[in-house]
């Protein structure tokens, strides 16, 4: 009889120098998932929809991903001061809050020559 050949999760695993246990516990899934795959038992359907995925939008895997550090977009620069964030807003400050923080620049460049 014909021997079927491993599938390429196997190989893959089997290439990266794993066991079927430590690969689980990297993914996040239980032995037996990783078992299955490997046996043919359950599919990778969600692996294929997401290489489907990466092809329709000309893209990588981790770009779908949000833990991925690098951001898409260009970090917004956060206000320095309290004009700033009022500006922001849409609100008016007082004369008292703008007074505070010109005290409190005062001191920061004080204590920081």
């Amino acid at each position: 009889m014909k021997q079927k050949p491993k599938p390429r999760i196997a190989l893959l695993r089997e290439r990266a120098g794993l066991t079927q246990l430590e690969l689980s516990r990297l993914v996040g899934v239980t032995e037996s998932t990783i078992q299955n795959w490997e046996s043919g038992r359950t599919g990778t359907d969600h692996i294929e929809r997401i290489i489907r995925f990466c092809k329709a939008l000309d893209c990588k895997v981790e770009d779908l991903i949000e833990y991925v550090n690098e951001p898409l977009e260009e970090p917004v620069a956060k206000p320095s001061s309290i004009n700033e964030i009022h500006q922001i807003l849409g609100t008016e400050a007082t004369a008292s809050t703008i007074n505070s923080e010109s005290e409190v620049t005062q001191k920061r460049q004080a204590t920081s020559s």
